[in-house]
């Protein structure tokens, strides 16, 4: 009966500390969808400017106020992914802006922003902000 109780004992230690640390590892993951989506963007966005700038229209960022019209303008499918309730680009600053949603209680509503800067030979290089604690944002 010692030895019941003993074992119970390490399976209820073992779970309090599991089972917090499996859900921090499976926020971090869906952040990580999050952010891998971003980044799909900004890479659509240069793609976006450079071809503008190709083709003689300029320096220019595409209009997309919502997740339909970055799929329109861009390619990229945030949809599918389930974890973005809204997501902009705006057109004047190239600021790529996404909601979260259905992640964690801790995150939703938060915004991630990723801005861009644009080096005098038309490199972009990209910066991480937003309303979202620092912790949780990828390293720069």
């Amino acid at each position: 009966m010692i030895e019941l109780l003993i074992v119970m004992a390490i399976i209820g230690i073992l779970a309090a500390i599991a089972i917090p640390i499996y859900r921090v590892e499976t926020r971090n993951a869906k952040l990580t969808e999050v952010t891998n989506a971003m980044g799909y963007i900004a890479s659509a966005l240069g793609h976006y400017r450079n071809q503008a700038m190709a083709s003689g229209f300029g320096a220019a960022w595409p209009n997309c106020g919502n997740i339909a019209e970055i799929q329109a303008s861009l390619g990229v499918g945030l949809a599918a992914i389930g974890r973005v309730g809204a997501a902009s680009v705006d057109q004047v600053t190239g600021v790529i802006s996404v909601t979260l949603a259905n992640i964690d209680s801790g995150v939703d509503g938060n915004t991630i922003t990723l801005t861009p800067t644009v080096a005098g030979d038309s490199s972009i290089s990209w910066s991480w902000g937003g309303t979202l604690p620092i912790r949780y944002l990828p390293k720069q």
